[in-house]
């Protein structure tokens, strides 16, 4: 993607292979894609999500674009900064009361020029409905609205270019997953091949329902090579515990790659503790996706998020 989102690029990543005395022990070869170096600002899963969305904007003529997330949201630091590159309006609804002092996420999306409109918590939950959106335009005027997360048949389609960039063989590709888009386009790209892993960054089961009725939505319903892992939530959303902080430090002393503890810190926990009990059949060659989101590490804990 160019200022100008001119020429419908597809950006190539590298592969970087861990080499550790457990993957030796388990003969396991694990690599990591590394999506968090696509781009200095709207990096990993989210440059790939808005990438046909803001072609889409541009081509229907939409000046301004709308999106939600909650205060801490790397969608909404993502779409700040797109906004600001490639010449949009945008608009966030930020879930919940107003901050007096903005945390780092909000700050820097103002600095990109954001307008930050907060939205009680009750309102927020029926976001989608008819009433709300037309109450926005009421106010706003038209834009060109992005899902909370960012997810959509367009994110979806970017997504499945991660596919395309990849020229290692695997057996395994695995993904962290939060609205689902990145493991749909995951799916969708590989065309029922190799098996697909997600772990899931939120409590509970219902995300394989959501990821199937993305499937659906791009009739790609019948692709079963695919599996959700919900044991690696460490409490829900943006939740953590002090292993998975002492899993993260020592990962990034170790092999020199960055996590965050809401999403590709579980993810890491749980490939390595599935290898450390043998979840994984000898030979395995696992390819893990680190979907950036890196901001994410400056964030303290707390039940905002």
């Amino acid at each position: 993607m160019k200022s100008e989102i001119g020429a419908v690029e597809i950006i190539n990543t590298p592969i970087q292979e861990i080499k550790s005395s457990l993957l030796d022990k388990k003969q396991i070869r694990l690599m990591i894609k590394r999506e968090d170096l696509n781009h200095p600002i709207i990096s990993g899963n989210k440059f790939r999500k808005l990438k046909y969305n803001l072609l889409k904007a541009r081509e229907i003529g939409e000046t301004t674009l709308l999106t939600f997330g909650g205060a801490y949201s790397n969608h909404i630091y993502a779409v700040a900064g797109a906004g600001k590159a490639f010449g949009f309006k945008t608009i966030g609804i930020i879930r919940g009361e107003a901050h007096e002092l903005l945390n780092d996420t909000l700050a820097f999306a103002e600095s990109q020029g954001m307008q930050l409109v907060y939205m009680d918590r009750e309102t927020y939950r029926n976001k989608k409905s008819t009433t709300v959106i037309e109450q926005l335009k009421s106010e706003f005027g038209e834009f060109y609205l992005i899902p909370e997360g960012g997810t959509n048949d367009l994110a979806i389609r970017g997504c499945e270019e991660i596919i395309q960039t990849i020229d290692q063989d695997f057996d395994v590709i695995s993904t962290a997953v939060g609205t689902g888009g990145t493991i749909a386009g995951l799916i969708s790209g590989l065309k029922g091949d190799k098996k697909v892993l997600g772990f899931s960054s939120l409590k509970g089961e219902f995300l394989k329902d959501e990821v199937q009725d993305l499937l659906q939505s791009i009739h790609q319903s019948h692709l079963d090579n695919w599996a959700i892992n919900t044991d690696y939530h460490f409490g829900g959303y943006a939740k953590t515990k002090p292993e998975l902080l002492d899993f993260i430090n020592a990962f990034e002393q170790e092999f020199n790659i960055p996590l965050e503890l809401i999403y590709t810190g579980k993810m890491m926990f749980g490939i390595f503790d599935l290898i450390e009990n043998n979840a994984f059949k000898p030979g395995t060659r696992i390819l893990a996706v680190h979907t950036g989101g890196l901001q994410g590490r400056t964030l303290m804990v707390n039940d905002d998020v």
